[in-house]
């Protein structure tokens, strides 16, 4: 979720990715203490997979995300919705006013930003008591035939890496000296997915395109034929949903009162 990277050639398939796992998500907001009514400002909110589900717990979302063709897909989806309104902006850069927010979400576009920058612009737009979370969805790579997808991509993209979006975010929240100590949360669930429709998110993997480059398309297919050898017409796929989420400190570097 740069200023630079876009995000329009994987628009179209973003919307059949798993959605995150719907307990870590509560857990998430029970932490940050949020309520039915609360706003929240969902940053790289794309094609809102994670702004849908925090619409459901009733909360209100300012929904920011910078590249048009994803944005376009996350106001198809929540249209009619209420609560909910959005805006281009970046993590690093929202544009949303100071102060305003209980929560900053950060669904699978932290590792995109700048992280300490997003971090002061999340810390600039939380009201006081305010909480930052980031979170992503992992493919269990212990289940056989994603051990299976793993050797594949890696057979084709030599020195392929997940970047920071597979490690721990305690440590740069921790070094932003903006927060209270983050507390982790995690939890798997296997989700039961039409085959097809799997094969044909791998064409939003950015982490990957920009990777495989040129190769990218090619490396798709042979997933998707790797799939169809291997399944029938569902997949069952293992995600573990994991979670940071941490506590606005007031300017004098003290943990701010919560509001409950």
């Amino acid at each position: 979720m740069t200023t630079t990277f876009d995000y329009s050639p994987y628009a179209v398939a973003y919307r059949e990715r798993a959605e995150y796992v719907p307990g870590v998500v509560r857990a998430l907001l029970r932490t940050a203490a949020v309520r039915p009514g609360d706003l929240v400002c969902d940053m790289g909110a794309g094609s809102a997979h994670l702004t849908a589900p925090l619409l459901e717990h009733g909360l209100r979302v300012d929904a920011v995300e910078p590249t048009p063709a994803m944005r376009a897909v996350g106001e198809r989806r929540t249209a009619g919705a209420p609560g909910v309104t959005w805006y281009e902006g970046t993590g690093e850069a929202s544009g949303r006013p100071a102060g305003h927010y209980r929560l900053v979400t950060f669904g699978s576009s932290f590792d995109r930003t700048d992280r300490p920058a997003a971090l002061r612009e999340t810390a600039r737009i939380l009201a006081p008591g305010g909480h930052f979370a980031c979170l992503w969805n992992h493919r269990d790579l212990d289940d056989p035939l994603q051990a299976r997808v793993e050797e594949l991509i890696h057979e084709r993209v030599p020195g392929y890496g997940y970047g920071v979006r597979r490690t721990d975010q305690r440590p740069v929240i921790e070094e932003s000296g903006l927060f209270a100590p983050p507390v982790a949360l995690s939890g798997r669930q296997v989700f039961r997915l039409p085959a097809a429709a799997w094969v044909r998110a791998w064409a939003s993997h950015a982490t990957l395109g920009e990777q495989a480059g040129p190769r990218f398309a090619e490396v798709c297919d042979a997933i998707g034929d790797l799939v169809r050898r291997e399944t029938g017409e569902w997949i069952d796929v293992p995600y573990t949903t994991r979670a940071w989420t941490a506590r606005r400190l007031d300017p004098r570097g003290t943990d701010a009162d919560a509001r409950r």
